[in-house]
């Protein structure tokens, strides 16, 4: 065969080669192409013959064979794709049907617990990235989230920074056994979570809740651990809710706004080891519940309500598990108890709080205690000393031991105390019977002239428990009083031991039992105790009643055998009450006369009647020497006719105006340091000494003012503090009121700080106002908790802060400000103190607490930083108040504030600086609008003192420059003596 012609390539090869390209992906549709269809073969010469007639005709039949194979591949494309393609959609189709049902599967298996965290995601920010909604906390578990069986059962984001308000859907995650989101910005109030039975640890702390519904632990029964601490709290109580969690171990609620009064299910909960519900506002006592449970911390300090915590704590004496008792800054009371079955007990605080009687020797003895802080109470009896030397101690402050070390108490304090016991250590006795002297003023205890003790008169002091046997050690006694009281159980036998007693009187009591047999010799007054034996031993102390006659007659007839001995013994005995009668009229009319004397001379001064006597008492003053020294015993004549005797404080203090006027050469106006609203203080010269007088104007006094300077006057004799200006005497002659103080060369802090450039002097250094801050918050200490009573100046202002040639200070004008009459214009108010000085609540609404003198300490402070007074009227209006401005300016930028507001004279370094924003920081805190944000002066006290460098204290912190037994030459002579550091220099100030 010849081969084809140029230009005409082999149709059959061309189609099979194109096809078989086309044809690839399906090769089945176009397998007819590699087998072309036979043909009869032509003879060459027909061949030959049609080769170039034929051309055209070959070329159309290639067309047509080309049009044809394009159609049939497009036939077998659809007959073998579309198939191919509706198979993979119903594949992918079932694909997507199989993961919805998984989806669904999983979604019906843990939908409440899905639902509920992308409801908690969506409520706070700041939460984990993995917290997305819509998606299983499960699978994964997100961070901060442990699952059990699918559910979530743990929820920890602790200090995440996570803020946001919790849904209420939280209390469908109802096999969550841990909540722990303390220490975040979460607010708003805290969600029902009823139905989280499961719930075991509750840790919501450190955030901003601003509510707890009264019923938030309702259905929260498996709970164990419940920290609501630092939480502004609208106020709540704790429900008896929460008495459904026995489990519970600890609950912890320290400053959080929980008022009312502890619970008594508290005791009832058998697990529980910590119960810490510190600086919140409780008040009541302690649940005897608590008794035998399983506390082993128990801290309900620092309650800020104005009640407190109050009550005896007696309770303690019966939890054995306690290792840890803070109770300090309360009102507790009464005695602390035997705690020998505290035998793990480690650290034991009641600081702050008015606890009586003898620190128990189980306590001292305690091998595992490792601190005990004792101070700020009212306790008595020896100084403790602890058998461990590895004990932390603080009990030495505030408290009334008879003794500072090794030495011994008096042994009539010793059987007082153990008199008190019986009593339960009242708080009334223990703020009066201080020091080793039961002579020395002791409430209801009357000594004579040899220091024996003669009466102890404890009548209508409210007291209850009973009579002390150790009334037996008073060998001396003479009168009894124990009437109108609370007293129970019977008579002491031991009473008949007194041979000297005279007088018992022990009615409207609730004694019960067998009267004692006393002496025919003592009158017993038995009235009002329902209870008590009738009949007494025939050969008894006679009774008094109201049918039994004058007290002292016996009773029962008497036999006339026996003839004229009976006789002679019946003249016998009426010559000699005869003549008792006449030497007690004598000596009667001979104390008159003598009173009359007296009064003649230094004008009548009246005294206050004992607690426990009528209105209707008459007094009368015997025992007075001519320099008004000594003591005096004063006797008493009721309206019932019934006589006592009492031994009070003379006046050793009355000073005469003779002497007065010597001293201030007739009140010159030469000698004249300043005037005040209520009169003029000279200057005085006593035999060498410098004296300041204070010559009160009568015509400022109301119709009251003589019984309210007496008054005072008693109050001024009982502070006796290196810090607070001496009181010397005074002088009530006629219309003449003076007043007698130490003489203070230094001037007043207003003329340091204030008035330095015209007084030619230097400004005071930042040590020396420190210092001098330091004593003033000594000084209002002492006042408000360390005196026999607590005292409010009221006045506290750099005017009344006297300093010596020293610089150290003491503060003046205690309690004067009452003597003026409200109509007065130098009173300019009601109340008593300097305008800016006055703390808010007072000023508004007029009532005063402790916490007056705190804020008016805290303006004094931020006078001593800045230099500037508290009111200054050059200043634009919104600058002119220091306090204002002052705790404005310190809310936001504080440093920047105290630079540009300390006072420029001063030279700071580092450590100048460090503690000047000390001082600053407490001034803020003790300028606080409520009073109960403002700290005690204790506080005060212990943040200064560590700031004033090479502070020494003297001696001791209780002067005891006034006694009245001495006249105003020996009381000169001993306060110059004790004070060689102060004064006799001209120019003084005193008490503007």
């Amino acid at each position: 065969m010849p081969p084809p012609p140029r230009g005409f390539a082999n149709p059959n090869l061309r189609r099979s080669s194109h096809i078989s390209s086309l044809s690839s992906p399906f090769p089945h549709c176009f397998s007819f192409v590699s087998s072309p269809p036979p043909h009869r073969p032509l003879s060459p010469r027909a061949q030959t013959e049609t080769t170039d007639a034929d051309t055209p005709s070959r070329s159309r039949s290639r067309s047509r064979f080309l049009r044809a194979m394009a159609k049939r591949r497009k036939q077998c494309l659809v007959g073998a794709v579309v198939p191919r393609l509706l198979h993979l959609v119903v594949l992918l189709l079932a694909l997507d049907l199989a993961r919805r049902c998984r989806a669904a599967s999983l979604s019906s298996s843990s939908s409440p617990d899905a639902n509920a965290m992308s409801e908690l995601a969506r409520a706070l920010s700041g939460v984990p990235s993995s917290w997305k909604t819509g998606s299983d906390p499960c699978d994964p578990e997100w961070d901060g989230v442990t699952c059990s069986a699918g559910r979530v059962s743990r929820i920890n984001l602790a200090s995440r920074g996570v803020s946001g308000t919790l849904p209420d859907s939280l209390n469908a995650l109802t096999s969550l056994a841990s909540l722990q989101l303390q220490r975040n910005r979460l607010s708003g109030p805290l969600p029902l979570l009823p139905d989280l039975a499961s719930l075991q640890s509750l840790f919501l702390d450190g955030n901003a809740f601003d509510f707890l519904p009264n019923t938030f632990f309702a259905g929260l029964s498996a709970l164990q651990e419940i920290s609501l601490d630092d939480l502004p709290l609208a106020p709540w109580n704790l429900s008896e809710d929460l008495a459904a969690a026995v489990g519970l171990s600890e609950l912890s609620a320290s400053n959080a706004s929980l008022s009312g009064t502890l619970p008594d299910f508290l005791g009832s909960l058998p697990n529980l080891n910590v119960l810490r519900l510190s600086y919140n506002q409780l008040t009541g006592p302690l649940p005897p519940s608590l008794a035998g449970s399983s506390v082993q911390q128990l801290l309900l300090n620092n309650q800020q309500s104005r009640d407190k915590l109050s009550g005896r704590i007696d309770v303690l004496s019966a939890m054995p598990q306690l290792t840890m008792v803070w109770l300090q800054s309360n009102s507790f009371t009464g005695p602390i108890p035997d705690l020998s079955n505290l035998t793990a007990l480690e650290s034991f605080n009641v600081r702050d709080n008015a606890l009586t009687g003898v620190v128990p020797p189980s306590l001292t003895a305690c091998p595992t205690l490792r601190n005990a802080t004792l101070s700020n109470n009212l306790l008595q009896g020896p100084f403790p000393q602890f058998s461990s030397k590895s004990v932390t101690l603080d009990i030495d402050k505030g408290n009334q031991f008879c003794n500072s070390g090794d030495s011994p108490c008096d042994p009539r304090v010793t059987a007082l105390l153990a008199v008190a016991e019986g009593f339960g250590y009242p708080a009334v006795l223990a703020k009066s019977w201080k020091g080793n002297d039961p002579c020395a003023s002791w409430l209801g205890v009357i000594c004579n002239a040899q220091k024996d003790i003669i009466v102890l008169n404890f009548g209508s002091q409210h007291f209850g428990g009973v009579i002390s046997p150790a009334f037996a050690n008073f060998t001396a006694l003479r009168q009894l009083y124990l009437s109108n009281n609370g007293l129970t159980g019977s008579i002491p036998d031991s009473l008949t031991q007194l041979l000297q007693l005279q007088l018992l009187d022990v009615t409207n009591n609730s004694l019960s039992g067998k009267i004692p047999a006393f002496s025919r010799s003592v009158t017993l007054k038995l009235d009002g105790n329902t209870k008590l034996g009738s009949d007494s031993d025939p050969s008894g102390g006679s009774t008094s009643s109201p049918s039994s006659g004058m007290p002292g007659s016996a009773s029962g007839s008497s036999d006339n055998s026996g003839g004229s001995k009976s006789s002679s013994a019946a003249m016998i005995a009426g010559i000699i009450v005869a003549v008792v009668v006449l030497v007690g009229c004598s000596v009667a009319l001979f104390m008159h006369y003598r009173k009359k004397k007296q009064e003649k001379k230094f004008g009548r001064v009246p005294m206050g009647t004992p607690p426990n006597e009528p209105e209707n008492v008459s007094i009368g003053v015997d025992g007075m020497n001519g320099n008004g020294g000594g003591l005096g015993m004063l006797y008493s004549q009721s309206s019932a006719g019934s006589t006592g005797s009492y031994m009070v404080e003379a006046q050793g203090m009355h000073i005469s105006i003779q002497s007065l006027r010597r001293a201030t050469n007739n009140f010159s106006e030469d000698y004249v340091l300043g005037r005040g609203g209520f009169g003029v203080v000279y200057k005085g010269d006593h035999n060498g000494t410098l004296i300041a007088v204070k010559r009160n104007q009568c015509d400022l006094m109301g119709k009251k003012g003589q019984e309210e300077f007496k008054a005072e006057i008693d109050v001024l004799k009982k502070v006796k503090h290196r810090n607070l200006v001496t009181l010397l005497g005074y002088c009530d002659d006629g219309q003449e009121r003076l007043l007698v103080y130490e003489y203070m060369s230094g001037g007043t802090l207003g003329d340091h700080l204030f008035e330095w450039q015209s007084r030619n002097e230097p400004p005071l250094t930042w040590k020396q106002r420190l210092t001098i801050a330091l004593d003033v918050a000594r000084a209002i200490e002492y006042l408000h908790s360390l005196a026999q009573e607590s005292f409010i100046h009221r006045d506290l202002k750099p005017s009344n802060i006297l300093l010596d040639k020293d610089l150290r200070a003491k503060v003046s004008d205690f309690g004067l400000v009452k003597l003026a009459d409200d109509n007065q214009k130098s009173m300019m108010t009601r109340l008593a103190g300097t305008f800016g000085y006055l703390a808010p609540e007072y000023a508004t609404t007029g009532k005063v607490s402790t916490k007056v003198d705190v804020y008016a300490f805290g303006v004094i402070l931020m006078e001593l930083i800045t230099g500037r007074k508290v009111l200054d009227e050059s200043l634009p209006p919104e600058d002119s108040h220091l306090v204002a401005l002052f705790r404005r300016g310190f809310s936001h930028e504080k440093n920047k504030f105290l630079n540009a507001m300390v006072d420029q004279i001063l030279e700071l370094d580092e450590e100048a600086h460090q503690s000047l924003a000390e001082v600053a920081d407490l001034a803020w805190h003790c300028t606080a609008r409520e009073p109960y944000q403002r700290p005690d002066m204790s506080h005060a006290v212990n943040r200064v003192a560590p700031l004033v460098e090479q502070w020494r204290p003297t001696n001791c912190a209780v002067e005891d420059d006034g006694d009245s037994s001495l006249n105003l030459t020996e009381r000169l002579e001993r306060w110059r003596h004790d004070n060689t550091d102060s004064t006799t220099e001209s120019l003084g100030y005193a008490f503007k």
